[in-house]
């Protein structure tokens, strides 16, 4: 019998991101809601890469990562695929 297991992703990074202490609203606003705060926001953080890459690397389609928009993630993945 073969069992896979699915080694789950090392998220300990969320803990220490400015998202986590501000709340969730500012990174995932209703659609056509400005993104400008949490743009803002993701500037200052200090692990930004680490969650634009965290983003990228599992297809995150909604809200704000590592200080980019859905839109703006779309076209990163555009130009360097």
């Amino acid at each position: 019998m073969h069992i896979e297991t699915i080694t789950a992703p090392d998220l300990s990074w969320q803990e220490e991101a400015l998202c986590a202490q501000t709340g969730g609203d500012f990174f995932f606003p209703e659609p056509g809601s400005s993104v400008r705060d949490a743009k803002r926001i993701c500037a200052l953080c200090p692990i930004r890469s680490t969650c634009l890459e965290f983003a990228l690397n599992n297809d995150e389609r909604f809200g704000v990562w590592g200080g980019l928009s859905e839109k703006e993630r779309l076209a990163l993945r555009r130009t360097t695929s």
